[in-house]
């Protein structure tokens, strides 16, 4: 029987008013696949006195993944993209060489009543050849998305291939991020059908795996050829991410990724100094923190 290679706790961190639940990287197990960094925004409740307005801040190296099962965010970067992301949509920013951005609740929702936001905020690091890439966006509507039913689960393909189906999502290197969803208890099947190293995060309900049952808030992570048999307990919500990983290193210092650490010194020093794509009509700015989580 195959074992679980390793599974990852969810681990709070705050990020102003939120409380976000960090799941990659992880001192183990930096990536899993191309997926470099994975945050949870748990359910909040937002309104009159708390909304999310996170200022503007830059990235390089990497693509952005934001998709949200609750709520409403107002997506601005220096590109001078201006959208709106719903439940089940995919805001896909890819940083390349630099690229500045601001998440905030949009202004017709700050009108004194309060609603639920929750969802995830994901990176996915460029290949090598692609770090220097110039900046792109792309937002994709939560009905061109691949959806289809297997007995008692739902699938969506928010990005990559898998299942013998491709997302729209503009991916630069074999990936896979899949949402699952279960009415009832449900014998899951990955080997085959993904490829490459395999995250299995549990965002609500539970699973059995190589005779242990896992609860929400973990991660499993393997690869796809040696993942044991899953059972997805009935009222469950996973989401499985990975792909082929890279041969080379990434080198992460808050929100810059690169093989070069050259590179991220080069990236630091031009935030400080503002020598950065700015966003035109917006004057805030997030500056470089001096303690951060790095593996530089």
């Amino acid at each position: 029987m195959s074992k679980i290679g390793l599974i990852i706790e969810e681990r709070s961190r705050d990020i102003g008013d939120f409380l976000v639940g960090r799941l990659i990287p992880f001192r183990k197990k930096r990536m899993i696949g191309p997926f470099v960094f994975i945050d949870h925004m748990a359910p909040v409740q937002l309104g009159p006195q708390k909304y999310m307005d996170v200022d503007q801040h830059p990235h390089i190296g990497l693509s952005t993944l934001t998709y949200l099962f609750e709520g409403e965010i107002m997506h601005e970067d220096s590109l001078g993209t201006k959208q709106l992301i719903k439940p089940g949509s995919v805001n896909w920013m890819t940083a390349g060489k630099g690229v500045s951005h601001t998440e905030r609740t949009p202004q017709y929702l700050r009108n004194g009543n309060t609603f639920m936001a929750q969802g995830y905020q994901i990176w996915v690091a460029l290949p090598k050849h692609l770090e220097d890439m110039d900046p792109q966006f792309h937002h994709i509507e939560a009905d061109d998305l691949p959806k289809w039913t297997d007995g008692d689960a739902q699938f969506t393909l928010v990005a990559g291939e898998g299942y013998g189906k491709k997302s729209p999502v503009p991916t630069y290197s074999p990936l896979f991020m899949v949402e699952v969803k279960t009415s009832n208890s449900f014998r899951l099947n990955v080997n085959g059908d993904l490829k490459g190293e395999i995250g299995i995060c549990i965002d609500k309900g539970s699973i059995d795996a190589c005779g242990e049952v896992i609860e929400k808030g973990n991660i499993l992570v393997s690869k796809v050829e040696d993942t044991c048999d899953i059972t997805v307990h009935s009222g469950s919500h996973l989401l499985l991410f990975g792909g082929e990983p890279f041969p080379e290193e990434r080198h992460i210092y808050w929100n810059f990724v690169s093989t070069s650490k050259e590179t991220i010194t080069k990236a630091k020093e031009d935030w400080k100094n503002k020598n950065f794509p700015m966003m035109a009509n917006d004057g805030t700015y997030i500056p470089l923190p001096k303690e951060v989580f790095k593996n530089t």
